[in-house]
């Protein structure tokens, strides 16, 4: 399975109706419903706010919402989409400012299955996705000398979000791959002779 990094959006017209289509990194069914809350008060305005979401490791949570178009046109069709890209952890909003011509049950299903894979195209073509792998946070402090030789060492290993604050010390902090932690740690107590110690 992968994930995606970081929020992405297209806009469709279509027949005078415009389709805003966001897609969000999302983890929990109560992210979920905060973000379609945050989102419909966004659009206000807008004549619908469909959604629908996969997560979980093995995509085996799913969701969706019509938000009052004819039942089976909106969200089924999206949720389709996203099943079949092979991305998880993702909430899909689709909103609709109505442009006046009606498109039917069929122009309707073709419409959001098109936002969803607009939305997805652009996130793979862009490099928008990376596979899904267990990480673990880390931390620890050092001085600033044998941070200069630590950072070599970071090198050998997939690192994720690496922050540095450099104070009295420097405070780093970020997320390894899992099954990296233990030689990660190693490594570095080793370097110190044993006065860093990695949380």
């Amino acid at each position: 399975m992968n994930i995606l990094k970081e929020k992405i959006q297209t806009e469709l017209i279509i027949k005078n109706s415009r389709f805003i289509n966001e897609l969000f990194v999302c983890d929990s069914q109560s992210l979920v419903r905060q973000m379609i809350k945050e989102q419909k008060e966004k659009y206000q305005d807008a004549s619908h706010v469909c959604h629908a979401f996969v997560i979980g490791e093995k995509a085996e949570v799913l969701g969706m919402s019509d938000a009052g178009e004819p039942s089976g046109t909106a969200g089924r069709p999206m949720l389709d989409v996203l099943k079949g890209s092979g991305i998880t952890n993702i909430l899909l909003t689709v909103t609709r400012y109505f442009g006046g011509t009606l498109l039917g049950t069929g122009g309707l299903v073709k419409a959001y299955g098109d936002c969803a894979k607009s939305v997805i195209d652009k996130a793979i073509g862009e490099n928008y996705i990376e596979e899904l792998v267990e990480k673990c946070n880390f931390s620890f402090c050092s001085d600033y000398g044998m941070y200069e030789l630590i950072k070599r060492q970071i090198k050998d290993f997939s690192i994720y979000d690496l922050e540095e604050n450099y104070l009295e010390s420097v405070k780093v902090n970020g997320k390894i791959l899992a099954e990296q932690f233990d030689e990660f740690s190693t490594r570095i107590k080793e370097l110190s002779s044993g006065k860093i110690i990695v949380l």
